[in-house]
C-alpha cells in the first residue's frame, strides 16, 4: 500500500495592510464606540485624535449613494456645511449605475491642521467613477464643505 505524500505546510504570511485600529500609548488596541448600525452615526472621540478612515470610507459610501439617486440626501444632511448640502441637492443624480455604487479605500491628505481631503474610486458597473471629499473642523465636528465627482 502506498504511503501518502505529505503535503507543503504553508508559512505565515503578515497581512498586506497595517491594521486600522486605534492603538493607545501602551500599544493595546482600542475599539471604538458605536452608536447604532449606520456608518454615519456619531462615535464619541477624544478630542484631538484622528478621524477613522473606516468613518470617512461610510461617509464617501453615502455620498456615493447619494449621487448615484439610490440614498436620498437627507440621510448626511448633518453632515455637511449648508452650501455644500445645496450643492448635493443641486447636483442631484450624478453617477448613472444600474446597481449600487460601491467605494473603496480613501486616500486621505490632511494638508493643514482641521481640514481633511480624501479620494475614493466608487465601482459602479464597468465605470468606476472617483468622488473627491474636502471635510474641515468646525467646533468638534467634522463636516463636508466640498465634494466632487468625475
Amino acid at each position: 500500500m502506498p504511503k501518502p505524500v505529505p503535503l507543503p505546510r504553508l508559512a505565515s504570511v503578515p497581512p498586506a495592510d497595517p491594521p486600522y485600529d486605534e492603538r493607545d500609548s501602551g500599544g493595546h488596541v482600542t475599539r471604538p464606540g458605536t452608536y447604532g448600525a449606520l456608518a454615519l452615526a456619531p462615535v464619541p472621540r477624544r478630542p484631538g485624535t484622528p478621524t477613522d478612515e473606516r468613518r470617512l470610507r461610510g461617509l464617501g459610501q453615502a455620498l456615493a449613494e447619494i449621487l448615484a439617486g439610490r440614498r436620498p440626501p437627507e440621510t448626511v444632511q448633518d453632515r455637511l456645511t449648508e452650501r455644500a448640502y445645496r450643492e448635493l441637492v443641486r447636483a442631484g443624480k450624478m453617477i448613472d449605475t444600474e446597481r449600487p455604487p460601491l467605494t473603496g479605500l480613501p486616500h486621505v491628505q490632511r494638508p493643514s491642521d482641521g481640514v481633511i481631503e480624501m479620494c475614493l474610486l466608487v465601482h459602479c458597473g464597468p465605470r468606476s467613477r472617483v468622488l473627491a471629499v474636502r471635510l474641515e473642523r468646525q467646533g468638534v465636528q467634522w463636516l463636508v464643505t466640498e465634494f466632487e465627482t468625475a
